[in-house]
């Protein structure tokens, strides 16, 4: 039997780079890459053993050939299904995946690996932010969402009945593998989710990249390494989300309040956040902030990837319950909250304002 330290040095010195390949730092984007992961992750992590984190719509598709990798790498792998969906970022889905750490004998040198969207991703860079006060984590994004925002970044969560992400770390992934080619598995509904992460980046900090997706000129791999980048740049530069970092929070305000009052069982993420650009746009618009015709135009090409950008029938009412998760915005220091707003497309910008003032300001809007 083959020794396994030798086998992990084969494994290492056989694959050869996939095509296409692209890479910044730790992140690196390339179509093929799930099935050659495990030597990267050898290479940049070392350690013996590794729990994947994943749920029960992504494993059929897309475990097994991560599986192989890690194992030819010479990992002794364990795996932790969740139930897909907004629901399973709660505390009790993460007390169980405490259990399978523990079970998998996961130590500070062996690393957590999330292959899912964003709920996968959030669980498991928390989980491993707080396993032994911190094990390494690769991020491994399935979702469109994921390899454009959700998996870069750090920030890691849970959500509450009283709000999203209210709990979390920031906690740093050792590696994001981005393979494109798992895209081709996302139903519809999903692929417009994510790209509601994109347009936001292009809306917020590119007016090149929103041009380009306006025209349909770019091609689909191109926009993608494109919005991982702008985003691995900002981040870089304010990991702890105290400046301009909150400029990916565009549209968010308004939609997690959205979330939250449909229990996050209505909207999903990118379409309460799309509806939420709109809204800021247009309250910019109102506080004269924001360039004339800027929230029409962001809504047209909303639309014609299919998100919404009104408020939906069954959350009119509901009033209270925005103006309360509002109230508990992460980006609220004291009684002022950083709102988000464009002066034109591809260049937002920091805005303090009272709670009080912008709550009124964005439920005026849904009205």
């Amino acid at each position: 039997m083959t020794d396994p330290a030798a086998r992990r040095e084969t494994a290492s010195r056989a694959e050869p780079a996939p095509a296409g390949l692209r890479r910044q730092g730790d992140w690196i984007q390339a179509p093929g890459l799930l099935a050659q992961a495990g030597p990267l992750v050898r290479e940049r992590v070392g350690g013996l053993r590794t729990l994947v984190v994943t749920d029960a719509h992504v494993a059929p598709l897309w475990l097994a050939p991560l599986e192989r990798s890690l194992a030819g790498a010479g990992y002794a792998v364990a795996v932790h299904v969740i139930a897909p969906g907004e629901a399973s970022k709660t505390p009790a889905v993460l007390a169980d995946l405490y259990a399978a750490l523990a079970a998998a004998g996961v130590t500070r040198s062996d690393p957590v690996i999330a292959l899912g969207g964003g709920v996968v991703g959030d669980l498991a860079g928390y989980a491993a932010a707080t396993w032994l006060r911190g094990v390494p984590v690769i991020q491994v994004p399935t979702s469109l969402l994921a390899q454009v925002d959700s998996a870069i970044g750090g920030k890691t969560g849970l959500d509450l009945p009283q709000g999203k992400n209210l709990v979390g770390a920031f906690h740093q992934p050792t590696l994001i593998l981005s393979d494109p080619a798992v895209l081709s598995t996302l139903p519809d509904r999903e692929r417009r989710n994510g790209m509601a992460e994109v347009l936001k980046t292009a809306a917020v900090l590119s007016e090149d990249l929103w041009e380009g997706l306006e025209s349909d000129s770019l091609p689909e791999p191109e926009w993608l390494a494109r919005c991982a980048l702008l985003k691995l740049d900002l981040t870089g530069r304010d990991f702890r989300d105290g400046g301009d970092r909150m400029l990916l929070n565009y549209g968010h305000t308004a939609g997690h309040a959205l979330e939250t009052a449909g229990g996050y069982a209505g909207l999903l993420h990118g379409e309460a956040v799309s509806i939420g650009m709109v809204l800021a746009a247009r309250i910019g618009e109102s506080l004269g902030l924001t360039e004339p015709g800027t929230g029409d135009r962001i809504a047209s090409l909303l639309r014609r990837h299919g998100l919404p950008d009104r408020i939906p029938a069954e959350l009119r009412g509901r009033e209270a319950t925005i103006r309360d998760a509002m109230a508990l915005d992460k980006k609220r220091s004291g009684d002022r909250l950083t709102f988000i707003l464009l002066r034109r497309i591809g260049e937002g910008f920091l805005h303090p304002v009272p709670v009080d003032a912008i709550r009124d300001r964005v439920l005026e809007a849904m009205a």
